[in-house]
């Protein structure tokens, strides 16, 4: 128990600063890595999963149509590209050690795009498809800012 109390003390004293912010960065990075191995795993399960249904629909009758809409196929396409935007997010965190907001907005407009793709008149109504136009507007308008921006710092 006293080593316990001697540990806390020690990580709160001010001396010691820069070594508890050093052991929080290695735990950020380790963190980091084991969601970049497991999104890695997502995606190739994603992939696999993806030629399984191409493979499914093109061998069945009629040959060479889909019995799936292209719709939901499109969707597992842009679940691949929405993973993959996620591990260009922890990429970039790893290199730089920086969280880029451009990125992240890039990733959200991607997912809400892919939402409004497979958007299905039947179980959802107008007003959600408003919604979510909305969130893309708004989106769009964070990154165009940004970019801006990001422009005026550079000159």
């Amino acid at each position: 128990m006293k080593s316990i109390q001697r540990y806390i003390r020690l990580l709160l004293s001010t001396d010691q600063d820069s070594l508890f912010l050093s052991v929080l960065r290695s735990f950020e990075k380790l963190v980091s890595k084991l969601l970049a191995i497991c999104l890695m795993v997502v995606v190739f399960v994603a992939v696999f999963d993806l030629f399984k249904v191409l493979v499914i629909e093109l061998r069945g009758e009629p040959f060479g149509f889909f019995n799936r809409t292209l719709i939901e196929i499109f969707g597992l396409f842009l679940n691949i590209l929405i993973a993959l935007e996620l591990l260009e997010n922890i990429t970039v965190y790893l290199k730089d050690n920086v969280i880029q907001v451009e990125l992240v907005i890039v990733t959200a407009m991607i997912a809400v795009a892919r939402k409004i793709i497979i958007f299905d008149f039947s179980k959802y109504e107008g007003l959600d498809l408003l919604a979510l136009g909305f969130a893309i507007l708004c989106l769009a308008t964070s990154f165009w800012m940004i970019k801006r921006l990001n422009v005026n710092i550079k000159h």
